[in-house]
């Protein structure tokens, strides 16, 4: 199962524009290894959206999931810019610190900054 885990992209969010994300921790079934994923897109109008295919998706390959939170991403692309800010009503506010941190690991060349602001 550690392999499973191992295979699924720590990261996966649209290209650009604003969007909801969540913050998800995956883990192996009946163990204790586990890991966080970050997935966010345009085309969920809720958080609990982005969930409802992720979940399914993990459960597919025997791993379980819990949303830790959510929140939005502005993706500058052609500046290369991140910014994460905002909450979920349905799942709180994601630790917007380790959000960064995961997407630094992916976005290297990019200035990725977060606030608590709601805006």
């Amino acid at each position: 199962m550690a392999e499973a885990l191992a295979k699924i992209p720590n990261v996966e969010i649209d290209p650009e524009g604003t969007f909801k994300y969540i913050l998800v921790r995956v883990n192996v079934k009946d163990g204790d290894v586990n890991k966080n994923i970050i997935r966010g897109t345009k085309s969920a109008e809720y958080h609990n959206h982005i969930f409802e295919k992720v979940s399914p998706a993990m459960e597919s390959l025997g791993l379980m999931c819990q949303c830790l939170g959510g929140g939005k991403i502005e993706h500058n692309s052609t500046d290369r810019k991140l910014r994460v800010f905002g909450e979920s009503t349905a799942f709180g506010k994601a630790d917007h610190s380790v959000s960064v941190e995961m997407l630094k690991s992916v976005y290297s060349d990019y200035e990725i900054s977060w606030s608590d602001d709601k805006k």
